[in-house]
């Protein structure tokens, strides 16, 4: 039974209420409104995901991907028997793109460029003069843009979120985005797809037909969560967000402060957005080290603290640290860190 799909049945009240509701969500922060027809529900920002890879691959083409970036783009990808090519993240600049790196991989088998902000894995969130160059660099390339924006607003630094859909007349954008990480209800599971795209490039590709086409025989999320999507959005009070906002900031700059105290281990940009950090080892003082992924071994067995080798997101001898998390086990978990670090750190001479 397809209930209220969204993008599978339109043209009853029903069908297009969850739809609907998320079209003027996005709309708010674009100079352009978005419609019902724009938005494609999917079950997490996971199958959105699943879905444009899948859309986009054809024998011969290539897709830009971030590097650090979230691992499921590169496996999916592979899948799909899709080239991937990897563009760098520049730590000493916030992690931004690096536009000169995106120009070289770039050709004509290049199908799109991918850009998380706020950004899983670096905590990282793109100024407007940053974003609207990367739109600029895409237009040039002849680029769509899949903006992954799972943690939009989610931003508690200097720089506010900005959706890279604001320069959608610059250049197509497809927009991925769910309720699980500014709700935080991830087992909810629905997300979207939205063509941010007011020039009607992609509907002129066929783009959104191939889209349509795809999530026709695909499954849709559930039905109650569909149906509650509009009083969610609607009813949702700003302070619940605020208080997100607030905790992600403590935690934040806790972990910044506490990496700063621990040798071993730097963190080149403080963490500004979303709910992680990347951080350098220095195995140059960490003692009988091999790389990254010994280090997160070694750790959880001795301290039974969790963090993600940087060399499964792209980036060898760093580590992803999660802060979303109470502040009394952050603060343990850094005083395991820095324990074991004193431990395995090599005796200056």
């Amino acid at each position: 039974m397809e209930g209220v799909g969204g993008g599978k049945r339109r043209g009853d009240d029903g069908a297009e209420a969850a739809p609907r509701a998320i079209a003027e969500y996005l709309s708010r922060d674009l100079p352009y409104e978005l419609s019902a027809n724009d938005i494609y529900l999917t079950s997490g920002c996971v199958q959105a995901i699943e879905v444009m890879i899948s859309v986009l691959a054809q024998p011969g083409s290539n897709i830009l991907l971030p590097k650090p970036g979230f691992p499921l783009y590169e496996s999916r990808t592979t899948f799909s028997n899709l080239e991937v090519r990897h563009f760098d993240l520049i730590p000493e600049r916030g992690w931004e793109v690096d536009l000169e790196g995106v120009q070289a991989i770039a050709d004509e088998n290049t199908v799109a460029i991918v850009v998380i902000n706020p950004s899983n894995p670096c905590g990282s969130v793109y100024s407007y003069d940053h974003l609207a160059k990367i739109a600029e660099t895409a237009r040039k390339l002849g680029l769509l843009i899949i903006a992954d924006e799972v943690y939009d607003h989610l931003a508690f630094g200097n720089n506010p979120f900005i959706p890279i859909g604001v320069f959608g007349k610059t250049v197509p954008v497809i927009t991925l985005g769910s309720i699980s990480k500014r709700w935080l209800v991830p087992g909810w599971r629905l997300g979207w797809i939205a063509t941010c795209d007011p020039n009607g490039i992609l509907k002129e590709a066929k783009v959104n037909q191939s889209i349509e086409n795809y999530i026709n025989i695909s499954t849709d999320p559930a039905t109650f969560v569909q149906g509650a999507i509009p009083q969610i959005i609607a009813n949702t009070k700003e302070d619940y967000f605020n208080k997100i906002l607030d905790q992600l900031r403590n935690a934040a700059d806790l972990c910044y402060d506490k990496i700063k105290d621990i040798k071993g281990i730097t963190c080149p940009h403080k963490p500004e957005g979303s709910m992680f950090v990347m951080v350098k080892l220095d195995l140059s003082y960490l003692d009988g080290f091999h790389d990254d992924m010994d280090f997160c071994c070694r750790l959880a067995k001795e301290e039974s603290v969790i963090v993600l080798p940087g060399s499964a997101l792209g980036l060898k001898n760093w580590v992803r640290i999660t802060f979303a998390i109470d502040i009394p086990s952050l603060v343990d978990a850094f005083e395991r860190i820095k324990s074991f670090c004193q431990r395995h750190g090599k005796l200056e001479t």
